[in-house]
């Protein structure tokens, strides 16, 4: 597995952006015909790699798309420390190095069905909708982002989503002055994984900050991704006086030049909802260390006739989640809101059979603290063990931390030695 650094830097410089298919898919054509492989694709573009006459009991799976704050960014990849990060972008470790390791397997001619999935990052778009078949008995995902967990079990998720037309002109009686406010530099973060560390919440920030100093809404665009703990918020407000009582850090506040006799302003719901909502952990299992129900205000933005949110709901039991969804979409259509569902993956159960004991078996020549784990975070592992009930599945990893941010890095000496571990599992099966 010597190359899979090397393909990692070739595949980055890929525009491999949720939604931008069509470097990767280029990249993957001629590597496949390079080694003698066969490079399916599907009508969501998801890609399926294996020999003509293959008789694979091993698939490798991983999705390519990654998460960009800023659209068609392409990181540049920098060394430091013992580990790599990205300039002022996220890095794409998740999920690139997946993808490296299966297609250095690839390089050496490993008979297993390698399946590169599609918009994982906005809905596991291409997993819900794989039109491959797959023959494998034995599934490993590569999209764990803790070194030493075997996930074997993960939640479930719901994306939910509000659309509200309350706004109205308003004249300004009350000598209202217009305020541009911008939220920044906050840690930002995995909407799953790190959501038990009470990150800051740049959207929840904005909504204490009008609702405790009286503002009026005017214009928001707010977030990144449905799937990342918000970062960062610009956006107009009305407010009497100068705010109080914000945290100059993050929150930076501006007063415009501009002095209407009217204003077009949004319901008070809105800011309402912001401030009320209760963000975040929901249930803990204190004995598992894990989070069992949990939501994010991930989105909020302005149209010329509407204001839309948009929220991830999880949780690591099925009948939980539809209960969470049915909450908040009730507590949406209560502060006027339109509301529908999408995205919806099931939870995997944890699973333990002869497939997962044989893979924490080689993982503890490397590890002896190497354990079974479920995690709160959407794997793809959830839809293919829907998809295809007779395999077994189980999910590792390098360490990757900040996934989805600007702060995102991979531990290269953990791609090393998991490297060696997808090798083993590669020889085994």
């Amino acid at each position: 597995m010597q190359n899979v650094i090397e393909i990692f830097k070739e595949i980055t410089a890929l525009n491999r952006c949720s939604g931008n298919y069509e470097d990767f898919i280029s990249y993957i054509k001629g590597f496949s015909s390079k080694y003698e492989y066969e490079c399916l694709i599907d009508n969501y573009n998801n890609i399926l790699c294996k020999k003509r006459d293959s008789k694979a009991t091993l698939c490798f799976q991983n999705h390519y798309d990654i998460v960009c704050l800023i659209d068609n960014n392409i990181p540049k990849i920098v060394e430091e420390n013992g580990f790599f990060k990205a300039e002022n972008s996220t890095l794409g470790a998740d999920n690139g190095i997946g993808c490296s390791y299966m297609l250095s397997l690839m390089s050496q001619g490993y008979d297993c069905e390698f399946l590169f999935t599609s918009d994982e990052e906005i809905g596991l778009i291409g997993a819900n909708n794989l039109e491959h078949n797959l023959n494998a008995k034995y599934m490993l995902n590569i999209d764990s982002e803790e070194e030493g967990e075997i996930c074997i079990g993960c939640a479930g998720g719901v994306d939910i989503f509000g659309k509200h037309y309350g706004k109205k002109i308003i004249k300004n009686s009350d000598n209202y002055e217009l305020y541009e406010i911008e939220i920044s530099k906050l840690p930002g973060g995995h909407s799953g994984v790190n959501i038990h560390e009470n990150r800051p919440n740049a959207i929840k920030l904005f909504g204490k900050l009008v609702k405790e100093n009286g503002g009026l809404l005017l214009d928001i665009n707010a977030g990144e991704r449905i799937n990342s703990i918000p970062v960062n918020v610009k956006a107009i407000v009305a407010f009497k006086d100068y705010p109080t009582n914000f945290d100059e850090e993050f929150i930076c506040i501006n007063k415009c030049d501009t002095k209407s006799e009217h204003l077009n302003i949004w319901s008070s719901d809105i800011t309402t909802f912001i401030y009320t909502f209760a963000n975040g952990v929901r249930a803990y299992d204190n004995n598992l260390n894990v989070v069992l129900d949990s939501i994010n205000l991930a989105k909020i933005k302005t149209n010329i006739d509407s204001i839309e949110v948009e929220l991830s709901a999880r949780s690591m039991d099925n009948k939980n989640l539809e209960t969470i969804k049915k909450e908040t979409a009730s507590l949406l259509e209560h502060f006027g809101f339109e509301v529908k569902t999408a995205g919806k993956y099931p939870a995997w159960k944890p699973d333990v059979n002869e497939f997962t004991n044989e893979v924490l078996n080689i993982y503890k020549t490397y590890d002896l603290n190497a354990s079974l784990e479920a995690i709160h975070a959407g794997l793809e592992c959830a839809i293919f063990k829907d998809k295809f009930p007779h395999m077994k599945i189980a999910s590792i990893g390098p360490n990757i931390f900040n996934p989805h941010s600007n702060k995102e890095s991979v531990e290269i000496n953990s791609i090393k030695k998991i490297g060696k571990i997808v090798k083993e599992i590669a020889d085994k099966f």
